[in-house]
């Protein structure tokens, strides 16, 4: 090559900038669709859970029947002291509901199958059962793209249910459906406000 070419080649290496591997994702758009997607599935929550007790008979389905006291070990509980939640940081906030859609899709999962089982003749409620499982694993799969936006590490899919009772009774089938469906409701109050807070934070 002549000389003449050389410099000018060197010097338009210079002037380029490096390229880089990829460009970096911005987290404001999965954090849009996740938001959009968790606050429509807030308006159906209270219908899941109310189409859930109707179906299960007295005590359920008597006027006001509540029962906070039912948990389960399997599945992580939504209410968390206020200041508490507001000191998690996003990474620890995505985590704690990345677990818990986790656990509430193979737990809606059991319910359905129990409902199948213990109510066959109810369409709309298996429908609302499964609707609500699909759309827990869209959240999951939203929350995924925001935490790879941020540089955030995915937690890997574990089984949440262990070892179930296959034996329960009718009665301990209904109760876990309800703490199942009464959960996936507040845990659905919580994602929305942690994405609220992400979405002012990473502003489209």
């Amino acid at each position: 090559m002549s000389c003449h070419l050389v410099a000018p080649l060197c010097l338009l290496s210079l002037l380029l900038p490096p390229l880089s591997p990829a460009a970096p994702i911005s987290p404001a758009e999965p954090i849009s669709q996740a938001y959009s997607l968790a606050l429509y599935m807030q308006k159906n929550t209270s219908t899941l859970l109310q189409t859930y007790l109707q179906h299960q008979g007295s005590p359920f389905s008597d006027p006001g029947f509540s029962a906070p006291e039912l948990q389960l070990s399997s599945l992580p509980p939504a209410a968390v002291p206020f200041k508490t939640w507001h000191a998690l940081d996003d990474g620890e906030r995505l985590n704690r509901a990345q677990g818990a859609f986790l656990a509430l899709t193979q737990h809606l999962q059991l319910v359905g199958d129990d409902q199948s089982d213990l109510n066959p003749g109810s369409p709309i409620l298996l429908a609302q059962l499964g609707a609500a499982r699909l759309r827990a694993q869209g959240l999951l799969g939203n929350m995924a793209a925001i935490m790879t936006a941020l540089g955030l590490p995915i937690p890997p899919e574990e089984d949440t249910l262990g070892l179930v009772t296959f034996g329960a009774s009718a009665f301990e089938r209904k109760c876990r459906g309800y703490v199942v469906t009464r959960e996936y409701g507040h845990w659905t109050d919580r994602v929305v406000r942690d994405l609220a807070l992400l979405k002012a934070k990473y502003p489209a």
